[in-house]
């Protein structure tokens, strides 16, 4: 800094200038009076420019005596406190003195104490907060009154991310682009700024559904901005729907037997049946709506335990060929009842399963085969096959039951292994034997020895259902 820019700078000059203004003026006023009254008046000038010299030596002394008393301690504390602006809030000046530059530099580092601190403290809060997102599974988004993120978490990074990717254009005729802010966000986001209230909605995006809680961020009774916190309760949203649709569908099912329980057992309590014949045709019909409940209860608590991962597996070396040649006989009387042709197609070499449950996978063949007859007419055809084939490099048992039944519609297809449904509309659940939980347990056993199953069927000409079952465990 230079010297007459400093405040020891303009104290000197003020005092050679108040000096020099002194000499000069009693210069000024003497000068006629040396002239006359003096007879050396040349010596006293001279006295006079001495005069002058020493006072602004003695002012240059002073300054730099102010110099190393006042302006080296407030250097210092420029210093200082220009470490604290760039982050070194451990600076601190030295106190030198009591007096009142003593004080300065002691409150100042008071100060520096207290800033530090806070800045530690506020250091602290912000990793706290920091490792609380990061360890959120939902996703945290805040966006500013313009619309940009300003701070996420890494769960609310990759939503972000790809939600970047999609063409929101596509879900909703009203696409709306506002910053940062997700078209499905846009109207929640709108309402919290210009509300400044919470805001809470599901929004579905690509057959997700997302649940969004929406708080506004004030400063000083004005938004300024949005915080969002997202979870997906997709699955939430499907296990509630599952359940609505279970109950339903169970007491639909369970009303028409239960109504005709009580119908004929209130006709045979009213000795309404006139004959011995017809007293045994309204217990005959009470002993099969028992039998049929008593097969949906039975389906539903084998169900239910599959899905809970409570099912009991005996998981041994199973011979397919023998598996399938003991079901083909069990069902061939029966088909002959009906008029269907029902035979099997195995290869010369043996079939084996190193690790399956033979009693569940005779099971998912009763089911399927259970199905081909009741929808298989007269005359025609169900065949069971089973061969060797290879998928993704890996030995499997292929099992295919193919009926030339009446066929499933294509729009019923993707849903014929959910519980209760029935692809035949026509079908009554008087005139049905089935509880449609058929399909839906031969999928979870299937699924359970890490095998798959798939359907394929044209109406009219009928149906296959394909089963693949590694050969060895994986």
């Amino acid at each position: 800094m230079l010297l007459w820019k400093s405040v020891v700078g303009k104290l000197w000059i003020t005092i050679i200038l108040l000096v020099a203004v002194v000499l000069l003026t009693l210069g000024l006023f003497l000068l006629l009076y040396v002239d006359i009254e003096f007879e050396n008046s040349h010596d006293i000038k001279v006295l006079f420019s001495i005069v002058g010299v020493i006072g602004f030596l003695l002012t240059t002394f002073f300054a730099f005596f102010l110099i190393t008393k006042i302006t080296q301690p407030l250097t210092q504390l420029k210093k200082a406190a220009d470490l604290i602006a760039q982050g070194d809030y451990r600076s601190r000046v030295q106190i030198r003195s009591s007096d009142e530059i003593g004080d300065l530099s002691h409150t100042f580092n008071h100060m520096a104490e207290e800033v530090d601190t806070l800045i530690k403290d506020l250091s602290h809060e912000k990793d706290h907060l920091s490792s609380v997102l990061r360890s959120m599974a939902d996703a945290v988004i805040t966006f500013d009154a313009a619309g940009k993120v300003i701070l996420t978490n890494p769960q609310g990074q990759r939503l972000m991310e790809q939600w970047s990717n999609l063409d929101w254009s596509n879900e909703s005729a009203t696409f709306v682009t506002y910053g940062d802010v997700p078209a499905p966000l846009y109207d929640l986001y709108r309402r919290v700024v210009r509300e400044g209230h919470d805001q809470s909605a599901k929004v579905n995006v690509m057959n997700s559904v997302w649940s969004v809680v929406m708080a506004p961020l004030k400063s000083n009774s004005h938004v300024r901005g949005a915080v969002a916190v997202m979870r997906n309760v997709t699955e939430e949203f499907r296990l509630e729907k599952l359940r609505r649709d279970f109950v339903a569908n169970v007491s639909h099912e369970i009303r028409t037997p239960l109504s005709m329980l009580q119908g004929y057992s209130e006709a045979l309590m009213d000795d309404i049946a006139a004959s011995p014949e017809e007293r045994q045709e309204l217990v005959q019909v009470i002993h099969d709506e028992s039998l049929r409940m008593g097969r949906l209860v039975k389906d539903l608590l084998d169900l239910a335990r599959m899905e809970a991962g409570h099912l009991q597996m005996n998981m041994q070396q199973v011979d397919v060929q023998g598996l399938i040649t003991r079901v083909h006989r069990k069902f061939q009387v029966y088909a002959k009842e009906q008029g269907i042709r029902l035979h099997y197609e195995c290869p010369d070499q043996p079939l084996e399963l190193k690790l399956a449950d033979e009693d569940r996978l005779e099971q998912v063949l009763t089911n399927l085969l259970d199905n081909a007859l009741r929808h298989t007419p007269e005359e025609a055809a169900i065949t069971i096959q089973a061969e060797t084939v290879r998928h993704e490099g890996n030995p499997y048992v292929q099992l295919v039951v193919k009926d030339e039944g009446q066929g499933i519609p294509a729009e019923d297809l993707p849903f014929i292994f959910e519980r209760f449904y029935k692809a035949d509309k026509a079908r009554t659940r008087a005139t049905s034997s089935g509880t449609g939980l058929g399909l839906a347990i031969v999928k979870n056993i299937v699924e359970s020895h890490r095998g798959t199953i798939r359907v394929e069927s044209t109406v009219g000409e009928g149906t296959a259902f394909t089963v693949l079952l590694p050969v060895e465990a994986h």
